[in-house]
């Protein structure tokens, strides 16, 4: 047994790396950690200490060396060949030189200490099981609507439930396929082979939890570590986001404007393929992000740049938080990973707080029509129509949204939740529009909460 000690001072690295040695013939390798939570004054942060792992291929930055993460979720964890505990990868403790890593979330101003206890159990290793992935399809419905949620997070890192419980809420939800996406983890890639089905595409992922930001690397290949331990100002932030795309998935900032210790966005959207603007219960920080996102909207049509598409996810992690509240539904030609992606890059997709809410959004004019997503080529001064189909949805009123704003707030739907707006404009006048369906408020002014959005339809030749 060994124990490590030692104080971590205000102002510290943000990762320490304590060193220690594992000999020949060891079986399993066991770690605990204690440290202090001093008394602070009310509104100074306190101790918040994370732990994680890396083997003798080393601590280098995107290196070989990553064998888990708990974060602040679990005070103690184990390594065997056989199993690990989930966070952590299994493999044989090889001999050599290992690394704790620990993260200072936060540090109280008189300092973090800490005791950390390291454990090796002699024996024979025994083998690494053969890992086993979902497939990358479930049986769809061809050219369809798909709902998902991409933004989850099981035992793995931080959450309470196992992935059988999630694919359970999930299918309950009504949705269609889900993305993993752990803290700073892949070790739970290996256990969702048994909860993906015919009827629920499971995609593999990663939320890379930074300093300055989370964000989604959604649907990479199986085992794809991308590494964290980075801020804005290291500018690496596009290494790893090349890293992603080149695993085959998407780049998706967080709740960019979430208020949590680390949680706000400050890598900015150049390397992004699309948005989280709901995360989970709509709150006022998803108002902010939803601004946000319009403005940029109204930047790219005006100076000709590509536009950045909007989705919403759970971030479900234990009761009562709901999976598929909201959820991401998305045009797809199949229910397969690459079309899913596809639908979610290209911006053809809506967000719904759940699977009650359904949403055909379209304008037409000059014998054309387009989808959300999409583009409606007609000149300036054609007259276009604009159509909402809604159900799913009672007293909740209906918004149109351009680049100039507001332009049509229509009364509540029936109790029924069924209706159908449509507007009429031109290109000239609008060059996008999209739709929000917003709940009753008593307040006034006050806009409601979200019960559903949609991505634009562009509208205009440019």
């Amino acid at each position: 047994m060994t124990t490590l000690r030692g104080t971590i001072a205000p102002g510290s690295p943000d990762y320490v790396y304590l060193p220690f040695e594992v000999g020949p013939g060891i079986r399993e390798l066991r770690v605990s950690y204690t440290y202090d939570k001093p008394a602070v004054p009310s509104g100074t942060p306190g101790n918040a200490l994370d732990i994680g792992l890396f083997d003798v291929r080393g601590t280098e930055l995107g290196g070989r060396g990553f064998r888990g993460w708990s974060g602040g979720a679990r005070t103690e964890f184990f390594v065997r060949a056989d199993e690990a505990t989930p966070g952590y990868l299994p493999g044989a403790p090889h001999p050599g030189t290992w690394y704790i890593a620990l993260g200072p979330y936060t540090v109280a101003p008189q300092g973090l200490s800490y005791e950390v206890t390291v454990t090796l159990t002699e024996g024979e290793p025994g083998e690494t099981p053969r890992p086993v992935h979902p497939p990358p399809r479930a049986r769809g419905r061809g050219r369809a609507w798909y709902r998902g949620d991409c933004h989850l997070h099981s035992w793995h890192s931080d959450g309470r439930r196992t992935p059988a419980e999630i694919g359970a809420l999930a299918r309950a939800a009504g949705l269609d396929f889900i993305n993993s996406s752990e803290h700073n983890t892949t070790s739970s890639h290996a256990h969702w082979a048994d909860v993906a089905g015919d009827d629920l595409l499971v995609m593999l992922g990663e939320e890379v939890t930074t300093r300055n930001g989370h964000v989604l690397a959604l649907g990479t290949e199986p085992g794809t570590f991308v590494d964290w331990r980075y801020r804005a100002r290291d500018g690496r932030f596009g290494h790893f986001a090349r890293r992603v795309r080149e695993a085959g998935g998407l780049v998706v900032p967080a709740h960019p404007h979430a208020t949590c210790v680390g949680c706000g966005w400050r890598f900015g959207f150049g390397e992004a393929d699309a948005v989280e603007v709901w995360n989970g219960p709509y709150t006022p920080d998803d108002e902010v992000t939803l601004a946000a996102w319009d403005a940029r909207l109204v930047a790219c049509v005006r100076e000709g740049r590509a536009w950045l598409p909007a989705m919403g996810n759970s971030d479900a992690h234990r009761d009562p938080d709901a999976v598929g509240m909201p959820q991401t539904v998305v045009l797809a030609e199949d229910l397969t990973r690459a079309a899913i992606q596809q639908g979610l890059r290209a911006g053809r997709s809506y967000v719904a707080e759940s699977q009650h809410v359904a949403l055909a959004f379209t304008a037409a004019g000059a014998g054309r029509e387009a989808g959300i997503g999409e583009r409606l080529e007609v000149p300036d001064d054609t007259p276009v129509t604009v159509r909402l189909e809604v159900s799913g949805a009672p007293r909740c009123s209906v918004r149109f949204i351009t680049d100039q704003g507001t332009l049509l707030t229509g009364d509540p739907l029936p109790v029924t939740g069924e209706g159908v707006v449509e507007w009429r404009t031109t290109p000239a006048r609008a060059a996008y529009v999209r739709a929000e369906l917003r709940h009753e408020t008593a307040l006034g002014p006050l806009p409601g909460a979200m019960a559903a959005f949609t991505n634009p339809v562009f509208l205009g030749t440019t």
